[in-house]
């Protein structure tokens, strides 16, 4: 039961307050021992922690319960105020964390980690606390759960687009099992809120529809009864600034902005302890951190058993041209239908329905598309940590949105290890005539830098049905990335659709849809169709070209390299940044590998493109049919 008592009772004051006395000591002792950290923001945040964590609906017994309630600290820096408060709860044991904290061996990072009990997502990057926090609560409503988010915030963060974005995406789906509480002791790194950059904080939350309280966030009778009064309250999200005292509890530190990132010297350590009446016993925890060992430490990964019917694939026929976008909608809307039970499937828009091929599923179930409007940063950050709650996350968009304009909220999610497919459209300057500012041409390099996702480029409708219905059943972080205009469909030499009836998608499986000798043209996605037509004419000139389509440039099938590669003449074709996609991964991976071709030709995007339909950009950058033939004729002539 949440926040039982209709108000503080006296003793229970009196147990936070000996509660608060206590972690501030854990606070200054464990920045002190791993000689970092950020002491003072912990210290203006703790006393919400220990109110928030004593009176949720949440416990060291329940940590695990999909009914709990949600803690969201989104200004991770102040981890020493949440471990001490969780040390101090009995969540987790505070001897670790005073031993532990910021050593590599230790799950106490320096910033909040999902996984430790208590930590419901891992934060760093200020501004996405919120829109993780709406995830979570929007999850709610598809897994019907009846629980609470609870998001805790700094001021600074509050001067973020992406916090306003989040808010109000919560008011326009009403979000009322959603609170913020935002730590408002105007300090950050370079001084004070105020100066650095002012923001209207209140007003800014009541503009956009929330319902804002105010207490003193360091009086534990105002805490309890705001946020009881905020859980209540079934008609609006609600927002607390809590006016808090940067260093709080030690007389030297409060309001000094200079203890934010700094822990205490060995002098104002002592000094600390005895005005807060506390034993200094930090050379003990300082001797058995020495003992500890270099290494990582284990990895708190969550994850979640996807249940799915992911039913028969739609097979498009050699007269239907196609784009793959709308195989992407048709397959997505197949897959909602089947599975009314059992894992809930969602897609997240932003502003793109027709063009990303949503409004297939929107005509028929509007109530499984979360329409978040032009705002791509929340959107990505909400659809990451709704994917982390059972809630099998489609987010579609452009290229240049989806991927490059998110790059740092889909970092965050793969921290989380979250369950999100990532759908873009318009990849590649196969956009055509919208122009430089939306020829997606990093969607392959880009992701490569988020650890753990997997990228897949689908070569024709057939494929992509496939590739959905795949990524849908199979957790993790999936990019599937596509271009914009129909194509053909890919015939296997037998006349029949290669990516028919008879073809399963295998993760990291490449396709050889022309079998040969040599020269070995490889490619994927949008110019599959293309390399296959000049195979086709080399054969029909006696030639013996292989196509390989590696659809899946992550993880390369060393057996099927090593079967065409060595000592042949080898051409990559591709739609993309020609310095860092496939050519380039390929190029690295027969080196390291010792699979060395006779010739290696990369063929792709050289420079920023100009603007132009597909097939006119593609001659101007040497992809089309009679430029891929006469490169291949002139290496191997040569």
């Amino acid at each position: 039961m949440r926040f039982q008592y209709d108000s503080l009772p006296k003793e229970e004051i009196e147990r936070l307050t000996e509660l608060g006395r206590l972690c501030r000591g854990d606070i200054l002792k464990m920045t002190y021992i791993a000689k970092s950290g950020h002491p003072g923001g912990s210290m203006s945040s703790v006393d919400i922690y220990l109110v928030l964590y004593s009176y949720a609906n949440l416990s060291p017994k329940n940590v695990k319960d999909p009914g709990r309630d949600r803690i969201v600290i989104s200004h991770g820096h102040t981890s020493p105020g949440v471990y001490s408060v969780l040390g101090r709860l009995g969540f987790v044991n505070i001897e670790d964390v005073l031993v532990g904290f910021r050593h590599p061996s230790s799950v106490f990072e320096g910033h909040v980690t999902r996984g430790i009990p208590g930590i419901d997502w891992t934060t760093g990057n200020l501004g996405q606390g919120l829109s993780a926090g709406l995830g979570f609560a929007l999850a709610s409503r598809f897994t019907n759960r009846d629980y609470h988010v609870f998001v805790v915030m700094s001021d600074a963060e509050q001067a973020k687009g992406q916090v306003a974005e989040a808010r109000r995406l919560a008011k326009k789906y009403n979000v009322t099992n959603l609170t913020v509480i935002i730590d408002y002791n105007d300090a950050q790194i370079s001084g004070r809120a105020r100066d650095v950059m002012p923001v209207n904080i209140k007003e800014n939350y009541l503009a956009d529809g929330w319902r804002v309280l105010e207490i003193d966030g360091h009086d534990y009778s105002q805490i309890y009864s705001a946020l009881k009064e905020a859980v209540e309250d079934k008609e609006n999200p609600v927002a607390i600034l809590a006016r808090t005292v940067i260093g709080k509890g030690v007389s030297f530190m409060e309001n000094q902005v200079k203890y934010h990132g700094k822990p205490l010297n060995e002098e104002e350590l002592k000094k600390a302890l005895v005005e807060l009446g506390i034993e200094n016993d930090v050379g003990v925890y300082i001797e058995r951190r020495k003992n500890l060992k270099v290494e990582k430490h284990e990895k708190l990964e969550q994850e979640y058993d996807i249940r799915i019917d992911t039913g028969k694939p739609f097979t498009y026929s050699p007269d239907e041209k196609l784009d793959n976008r709308t195989a992407f909608g048709k397959a997505l809307s197949d897959l909602v239908k089947r599975n009314e039970s059992g894992t809930p499937i969602v897609a997240v828009d932003c502003d793109l329905l027709g063009s990303v091929k949503l409004d297939i599923l929107s005509k028929e179930r509007p109530d499984r598309v979360i329409e978040a409007g032009v705002q791509e940063h929340n959107a990505a950050a909400m659809a990451g940590a709704l994917s982390s709650e059972g809630v099998i996350t489609f987010f579609a968009d452009f290229g240049v949105f989806g991927v490059s304009e998110t790059y740092n909220q889909h970092r965050l999610n793969a921290m989380n290890h979250t369950n999100l497919k990532v759908v873009v459209t318009h990849c590649g300057i196969n956009v055509g005539e919208d122009g430089k500012t939306h020829h997606s041409l990093d969607y392959i390099s880009a992701p490569l830098n988020w650890y753990g996702y997997k990228v897949i480029i689908p070569g024709d409708p057939n494929q992509t049905d496939r590739v959905i219905r795949y990524v849908a059943k199979t957790y993790g972080n999936f990019v599937v990335a596509m271009g914009r205009s129909k194509l053909p469909i890919i015939l296997g030499e037998d006349g029949k659709p290669f990516f028919g009836e008879e073809y399963e998608f295998e993760y990291g499986r490449i396709d050889v849809v022309r079998d040969g000798e040599d020269p070995i043209l490889i490619t994927y996605g949008s110019t599959l169709h293309i390399v296959v037509d000049v195979a086709d004419r080399l054969k029909r000139e006696g030639m013996k070209p292989v196509v390989l389509n590696i659809s899946c440039p992550y993880d390369l099938d060393e057996e099927t390299m090593g079967k065409y590669i060595p000592g042949k003449k080898v051409f990559v074709v591709e739609d993309h940044n020609v310095f860092t996609g496939l050519g380039t991964i390929l190029g690295s991976f027969l080196l390291e590998k010792g699979l060395i071709p006779d010739r290696f030709v990369k063929i792709g995007v050289p420079e920023i493109p100009v603007s132009g339909s597909w097939n006119l950009l593609y001659k101007i950058y040497h992809l089309d049919v009679e430029s891929v033939y006469k490169k291949v004729l002139e290496v191997i002539g040569g």
